[in-house]
């Protein structure tokens, strides 16, 4: 099997008609060290079963089948969803039963045709921490996630309590997966080349907390609002009023005075629980 590099990649969208475009984040890999690397990292087994988001011309879809038992690739530009079974039928036709394309956007999407086990992609600059968020939401069957992100966003996904970047993305995976920064990646692996670096990011499901993640989600929210302001004051109106706040925050055992910044997703599950065992 042979992988896309650069060539291959520009005479395949030029055959398509295909012009990368900022609105979808499309910034296509051809460089297939690159694909191979981010396989590598993934460790996937002969079993799982990858979703892969925004498959665009298929670089990474080459890479990614020999190693699983199946690719489920999730397009929302028609014309490189319709293209993606030819790509791998020319190029490894003894793997094109392996592939399934659902021509949708991964923001909406509810349902599969397969249970994916592994979530490895490229994925948009600015729809990468969403799209995340949502597959773990509705694909519980989800063990491990590798996605290639810009790198700043990949240090907020990662990011620890007490940290500068540490903020809404990073406790909301908390509350589902590790993550940790593994990998930096070369802008010169891209066509276009994008103007920001780019890096690998991996995620491995937890048991998430015993709590309504809704409830815990909203006060995520509020304390990182206005991030200079205490919990006690950043709470105020969601728990009705500050009193009720620091009641709530004393009651979970939290300092009224600290920051949404140091707490860890433990420490917002308590407030949650404790604000509504009061209401």
């Amino acid at each position: 099997m042979s992988l896309l590099g650069p060539v291959e990649i520009r005479a395949l969208a030029e055959s398509l008609g295909v012009r990368p475009t900022k609105k979808l984040g499309q910034n296509f890999v051809h460089d297939p060290n690159t694909v191979r690397r981010i396989v590598a990292t993934a460790d996937l087994a002969p079993d799982d079963v990858v979703l892969e988001v925004g498959p665009g011309l298929g670089s990474l879809t080459l890479a990614l089948l020999p190693a699983c038992a199946a690719v489920v690739a999730v397009e929302i530009d028609p014309v490189l969803a319709a293209r993606l079974p030819a790509t791998v039928e020319d190029r490894a036709p003894e793997l094109a039963d392996r592939l399934t394309v659902v021509c949708d956007d991964a923001m909406k999407v509810s349902t599969l045709p397969l249970a994916p086990t592994a979530l490895v992609a490229n994925l948009p600059y600015n729809v990468a921490v969403p799209v995340v968020l949502h597959l773990l939401a509705v694909v519980p069957t989800l063990r491990r996630v590798l996605v290639m992100v810009q790198a700043e966003v990949a240090d907020r996904m990662a990011a620890g309590p007490g940290g500068r970047v540490y903020g809404v993305p990073s406790v909301k995976i908390a509350w589902y997966a590790s993550a940790r920064r593994v990998a930096t990646v070369p802008r010169a692996v891209f066509w276009p080349v994008p103007n920001v670096d780019s890096a690998l990011v991996l995620l491995e499901r937890r048991e998430q907390p015993d709590a309504d993640r809704d409830a815990v989600f909203a006060v995520i929210d509020a304390a990182f609002a206005q991030r200079r302001k205490t919990l006690r004051a950043a709470l105020a109106g969601w728990a009705g009023s500050a009193a009720a706040a620091e009641a709530a925050l004393v009651a979970a055992g939290v300092d009224p005075g600290a920051r949404g910044e140091q707490l860890a997703v433990g420490d917002f599950v308590r407030i949650a629980q404790h604000a509504h065992t009061r209401r």
